[in-house]
């Protein structure tokens, strides 16, 4: 990667411009033509460095979403992490150390579609999963700076209560054509209103909506923060009171030093845990100084807690919260070639040199 593609990334992690150019604004910024940034994206995209280019959904303004933890014995843990990536509303799995080792996210339309693969799950494992609901949000941002040692890029921005969307049908194929990310021609949003039946400014109006309202939190470029050198993560634990809960999460969020922080429901006596943060970093070493730094600040070593380190990835795709088929499986799609489009797909990753793998 070249100065320009560090810039490309590093700028337009949020921010996408509403216009039926918006390759070409960017490229205006970045002193390039139209053409070069869909050049570059396509090249980077094809590399793997890029997921896809398009929309971060807010948990709880639409569909339901689970987080899923399982204690699988070693042995069987990746045949179980197979079967269980292989269900269509699982969009992230991953493997942690711990006795809980098994963690994925379950996103669908409805709580019943959630918990019918919940327990779809639990079959395939022969052992009880613990239900993790999201319960309140105070910061959820997984941009990456380029220039900087450990993640973390964005500001804390107040998440509010959430405003559950309910689509109309016009919104609900927008939605479904949106999960798949938006495609690397030179008007995107009108490729996605010919499919949605609707005009190109209703695209950018209705897109315009969601992210005033929040149901987007994030538009922009989905990056391999693997593949950008953030290699390690942790996903850390922490058993608060529920009176302190909102406060603390506040103040985490705050300090800038993590990409993620939110309260969960506890799973009592298995899991008392109630405030999650996760840290990512280009080391375990860079990853636990992070720790260090957020605990003095916010008092967290006062509470039990848990570091739980990522050691593979099993699968990593955008949520759908539209359903492509009948029974949730991708359906074949008149698409732009695959070059051209970029669609961030769940695929097995090896352990890494240092058996370290990405979130």
């Amino acid at each position: 990667m070249d100065n320009i593609d560090f810039a490309l990334l590093d700028r337009f992690q949020r921010g996408l411009p509403l216009d039926p150019r918006p390759y070409a604004v960017i490229g205006s910024a970045l002193g390039i033509g139209e053409c070069d940034v869909i050049e570059r994206l396509t090249r980077l995209a094809a590399g793997g460095v890029v997921r896809r280019v398009g929309a971060v959904l807010t948990p709880r303004h639409i569909g339901a979403g689970m987080l899923v933890a399982m204690a699988v014995p070693k042995r069987r843990l990746p045949d179980v992490a197979a079967r269980v990536s292989a269900l269509a509303a699982v969009n992230h799995g991953y493997a942690r150390s711990h006795r809980y080792n098994l963690w994925f996210v379950v996103t669908a339309p409805d709580a019943a579609r959630v918990g019918e693969t919940v327990r779809d799950a639990e079959k395939f494992a022969g052992v009880p999963a613990l239900r993790l609901s999201l319960i309140e949000a105070y910061h959820l941002d997984l941009g990456f700076s380029l220039g900087a040692a450990t993640g973390g890029t964005a500001p804390a921005r107040a998440e509010g209560a959430a405003c559950a969307l309910v689509p109309s049908p016009c919104e609900r194929a927008l939605l479904g054509e949106l999960q798949e990310g938006l495609p690397l021609v030179a008007r995107p949003y009108a490729a996605l209103a010919r499919a949605a039946g609707v005009s190109e400014r209703a695209v950018c109006d209705i897109l315009g909506g969601w992210l005033e309202r929040g149901t987007i939190r994030r538009l922009g470029i989905i990056v391999d923060h693997h593949r950008l050198g953030y290699r390690a993560n942790a996903m850390v634990v922490w058993d608060v009171p529920d009176h302190g809960i909102a406060a603390l999460g506040a103040r985490v969020a705050a300090t800038g030093l993590t990409t993620l922080c939110y309260r969960r429901t506890r799973s009592a006596p298995e899991w008392p845990y109630s405030l999650y943060c996760m840290l990512h970093g280009r080391t375990r070493g860079a990853v636990r100084a992070q720790l260090e730094r957020l605990e003095a600040a916010c008092g967290l070593d006062a509470y039990p807690s848990q570091v739980l380190f990522c050691v593979r990835r099993y699968k990593q795709r955008a949520a759908r919260y539209v359903e492509t088929s009948e029974h949730g499986r991708d359906r074949p799609r008149d698409r732009q070639p695959a070059a051209r489009r970029v669609s961030g797909r769940g695929v097995p990753v090896s352990r890494d040199r240092a058996g370290i793998g990405p979130r």
